[in-house]
């Protein structure tokens, strides 16, 4: 006879205590009426929602989340066992001098929290700052379920525990290595509670640790990811499970909640008819990345619309079909705000787009504005040479009508600056950095490019697009893709005036920030000198915009914001 395992994959969101618990409770009252079912696996902290951050220094909010787990186990159905994850305290913070949390899975069954486990190792890298909350957990991780047919020893653990592989990665991170430890202590079955942030290409990267990891063992595993966007960080799900020999035999949906059942028999997990298939192509996993991070940043904000500055270049293009796409055609507005500098193409080439969106467009002209503050400016700047400061008005002032228009109505304004803009400081503070989210401030140009020609192509091929119906054949107007990017505020301007080309820019960029290359060591890798350290001051100059800046949906391995932590007054 088979054990019946299943996976609740879910969207958390952080600190809303009562309607997680009742997600979770709806999860397996539906999973119970349709199926046969012996424990349901929920991710890493998903009764309050990863992260919670500073909320866990409150002690109203941690007492709550107490009364929602027993109130939550009352109300699932008693023969069930679920493993929630949830924050727990540490009875022994004050005798052993330690942080009063666990990070942790409660067992709840027969209407009571039967069994507590404490994830052992805690991350202290990138966006990850659990040593500032949690204790490390040091008990012994094992549950035994025992249903009407079997008997099984399952090992707990929650999201790092899982990472400390040595034969996998080539190093240790950490001195324990809970899996070992578990399936020294005779653990049939290992299952993982996560909640592992998205960057490019992580899920396949996470699964091929997950089969080395069975293989490794002989010991199959199960693991349970949240999904969902909180603040920057963005949730792939992509939750599977693999045998004994590192064979995946279920895994559920990426960037979607969903429900994934993994059966047991014969001493092993058996194969399923539920294997979702994983994004083909890394443009397809950033788009359903982007795309979900903007929509649950809205919607857990409270925002139901959204606004977005049109130039006619191509990132107000990609971040407008993003927009689309997260909150419906219906939900969004762009504004053109042409100044005596734009092109006509840059204005034929919004509408143009917006009318592939089908959303609605706004033209406000600035050139009535600028005159304003000319003359206001006229006595302070005379016998000065025009110069930036006079084109950075210009985009203030497209700052300020955008986020009046989104005070005014209580839309979402979302920034169209990329990665490499932001990186050098290629933007303008109070300007056309103004926003509450910067959708694409972890995409590179280049990758910018690759999007927008990636959208194109599957409209064009008939292909769906994830949340995007497009009835024609084109969703990024041709002419966006072929021109010269430019900023338009002076005659003639084109970004490679200040830049490198992209291509170059970029590539000196992934060195210097993704893998903390030397000026040196870049130009080892064929790049000049004088550009790279030139790059060099850009970034280092540009840090006290950044840390200004919207938070920025995380897609890479490095990005600005919570896992970026340079200071401003420095010289190195």
């Amino acid at each position: 006879m088979a054990v019946h395992l299943w996976i609740a994959q879910l969207n958390s969101t952080v600190g809303s205590l009562r309607t997680n618990a009742e997600a979770i409770a709806s999860a397996v009252q539906e999973i119970c009426s349709q199926h046969p079912v012996d424990l349901v696996i929920t991710p890493e902290l998903a009764l309050c929602g990863y992260p919670p951050k500073d909320l866990l220094l409150n002690r109203h909010f941690v007492e709550a989340m107490q009364q929602e787990l027993h109130h939550l186990a009352s109300a699932l159905p008693p023969a069930v066992a679920v493993l929630v994850g949830t924050v727990l305290p540490n009875p022994d913070a004050d005798v052993k001098g330690q942080k009063p949390l666990y990070n942790g899975a409660a067992l709840l069954r027969e209407g009571e929290v039967q069994q507590v486990f404490a994830k052992q190792l805690l991350p202290t890298y990138d966006v990850f700052d659990e040593c500032r909350y949690f204790a490390p957990g040091s008990t012994e991780n094992l549950l035994t379920l025992t249903t009407a047919t079997d008997q099984l020893k399952i090992g707990v653990t929650i999201c790092e525990d899982l990472w400390n592989n040595e034969q996998f990665w080539g190093q240790r991170y950490y001195e324990r290595n809970p899996v070992a430890e578990l399936v020294a202590e005779g653990a049939d079955l290992i299952v993982n509670l996560s909640a592992s942030p998205y960057c490019v290409g992580k899920p396949k990267l996470r699964q091929a640790l997950i089969e080395h990891t069975a293989r490794q063992y002989h010991c199959p595993l199960i693991y349970a990811n949240q999904v969902g966007g909180n603040d920057d960080l963005v949730f792939d799900g992509t939750s599977l499970a693999v045998n004994r020999q590192g064979e995946v035999v279920s895994r559920a949906k990426g960037f979607r909640e969903d429900y994934l059942a993994v059966r047991w028999q014969d001493g092993d997990l058996q194969p399923t008819a539920m294997i979702a298939p994983l994004a083909k192509g890394e443009a397809a996993e950033i788009w359903q990345a982007l795309v979900l991070g903007v929509r649950d940043y809205a919607r857990k904000c409270g925002f139901r619309q959204v606004v977005i500055g049109l130039s006619g270049g191509i990132d107000s293009a990609l971040v407008a079909a993003i927009a689309t796409a997260a909150v419906g055609k219906e939900q969004v507005l762009g504004v053109l705000m042409p100044s005596p500098y734009s092109s006509e193409h840059s204005i034929t080439d919004a509408k143009d787009l917006a009318a592939n969106l089908g959303i609605a467009t706004q033209v406000l002209p600035i050139a009535p504005l600028m005159q304003t503050y000319s003359e206001v400016l006229a006595p302070l700047f005379a016998g000065t040479p025009s110069g930036v400061a006079e084109e950075n008005i210009q985009a203030r002032i497209r700052g300020t009508l955008l986020m009046a228009i989104a005070n005014k109505f209580g839309h979402l304004l979302l920034s169209t600056g990329n990665k490499s803009e932001l990186a050098v400081g290629y933007c303008t503070l109070y300007g056309d950095m103004n926003g509450g989210l910067a959708a694409i401030a972890d995409v590179p140009k280049t990758r910018v490019y690759e999007l927008c020609h990636w959208l194109n192509g599957q409209a064009a091929q008939g292909r769906p697009i994830p949340d995007l119906p497009i009835a024609g054949p084109v969703v990024i107007p041709p002419h966006i893709l072929s021109k010269a990017p430019s900023a338009e505020l002076k005659p003639g301007q084109r970004d490679q005036d200040s830049l490198p080309p992209y291509d170059i820019l970029d590539g000196i960029l992934a060195r210097m920030i993704d893998r903390h290359q030397s000026d040196q060591e870049i130009a080892a890798a064929g790049y000049d000198l004088d550009l790279v350290q030139h790059v060099r001051r850009m970034v280092q100059r540009a840090e006290f915009k950044r840390q200004q800046a919207a938070p920025g949906l995380k897609i890479t391995d490095r990005a600005f914001g919570s896992g970026w932590r340079m200071p401003i007054a420095a010289q190195w």
